[in-house]
C-alpha cells in the first residue's frame, strides 16, 4: 500500500501536467483488449472521467473489430479482408452498425456509472463524419468502406462545452446518404485534426514501437516523422503498426501537437502518459 507521503508525491508530480493540459482536447482511439477485459475497461473509463474532472476534454472514438467478427460468425456471415480492410457488403454493414451502436451505448453507460457524463454519437449524427467510398490499395471494390472527407466540429464542440464526454462510433455518411464503415484509427486522427486537439492517443495491444520485437525492453519512446520511413524500411514498423503510425503522422502534419501509441493492456496507461514524467508507449512527434 502507498503511504500518505507517496500519494502526495504522485499528486505533486501530476500538477504541472494538469496545469499544462487544462482546457485542452485529447482524442483517444479506444479499442483492442482494453475493450474486452472488464478490469482494463473500467480503468480506461476511470481515466476518462478523471481527465474531465481536472479540466481536460477527452473525446473517445471506439472500434469494435473483434465484436463485429464474432457477430458475423454467429450469423453465418464470413469475414473477408483485403489490404487489412474488412470487405463490407450491405448485410455486413448492417451488422457493423448494429454492433458499434451496442458498444457505443455500453461505453456511455459505464462513463455515467463512474460519475462522468457520457454521450454517444454516430458519425451520421448531424453529419458529424462525412465520407466517400474507399477502395483497397490495389483498387479493389471493398463495399461500404469509407474514407473521411470531412468532420463537423460544431456538434462535438457543443457537447464538450456542456460538460459531456463524447463517444463516437466510426460510421460515416456519404453525400448520397449512404452509410460507410470507417477505420477507427483514421476517424480518430481526422477528429483530432479538426478539433485542433493537443493530443491523439491510440490504444493498442502492443507495448508501442519496439526496436526488437522479441525484446520488450527495446521500446522506442519517441519517433520523429523524418525517421518513420527508415523504420518501415528496416522492418521495425510493420504490419498493423504502419497504418497506426500513418494516422499519427497525418495528425501531426495537420497541427495536432503530439500523438501516442499506448499499450491498452496496461491499466491506466492514459493517465500514466498524460500525468507522469516518464509516460508509457511511443510518442510520434514532428521533426
Amino acid at each position: 500500500m502507498l503511504s500518505a507521503l507517496e500519494k502526495a508525491s504522485i499528486l505533486v508530480e501530476a500538477l504541472p501536467y494538469i496545469k499544462k493540459f487544462y482546457g485542452k482536447t485529447v482524442v483517444i482511439k479506444y479499442g483492442g483488449h482494453a475493450m474486452i477485459n472488464a478490469e482494463l475497461k473500467q480503468a480506461v473509463i476511470t481515466d476518462l472521467v478523471l481527465m474531465k474532472f481536472v479540466g481536460i476534454n477527452p473525446v473517445v472514438v471506439h472500434g469494435g473489430g473483434p465484436e463485429i467478427t464474432g457477430m458475423l460468425k454467429r450469423l453465418g456471415i464470413e469475414s473477408h479482408f483485403i489490404s487489412g480492410l474488412r470487405v463490407t457488403d450491405a448485410p455486413t454493414m448492417e451488422v457493423v452498425e448494429m454492433v458499434l451502436g451496442k458498444l457505443n451505448k455500453e461505453i456511455v453507460a459505464l462513463i455515467n456509472r463512474t460519475g462522468g457524463r457520457g454521450i454517444g454519437l454516430s458519425g451520421k449524427d448531424a453529419n458529424l463524419m462525412l465520407a466517400s467510398k474507399k477502395y483497397s490499395s490495389d483498387q479493389q471494390d471493398i463495399g461500404f468502406v469509407g474514407e473521411v472527407t470531412g468532420i463537423n466540429p460544431q456538434l462535438l464542440e457543443t457537447v464538450i462545452q456542456e460538460g459531456y464526454i463524447p463517444v463516437v462510433s466510426p460510421v460515416g455518411v456519404g453525400s448520397d446518404g449512404e452509410t460507410y464503415n470507417i477505420n477507427a484509427d483514421t476517424a480518430a486522427s481526422a477528429i483530432a485534426t479538426t478539433l485542433k486537439a493537443d493530443k491523439l492517443i491510440i490504444l493498442t495491444d502492443v507495448e508501442g514501437i519496439l526496436e526488437d520485437r522479441e525484446n520488450k525492453e527495446s521500446l522506442i519512446s519517441t519517433v520523429k516523422l523524418g525517421d518513420v520511413k527508415t523504420l518501415i524500411e528496416r522492418g521495425i514498423i510493420q504490419g498493423g503498426m504502419i497504418p497506426k503510425v500513418e494516422c499519427c503522422m497525418n495528425a501531426i502534419e495537420s497541427g495536432v501537437s503530439t500523438t501516442h501509441i499506448l499499450d491498452g493492456r496496461v491499466p491506466h496507461s492514459i493517465l500514466l502518459e498524460i500525468f507522469t514524467d516518464k509516460g508509457v508507449g511511443t510518442m510520434v512527434v514532428a521533426d
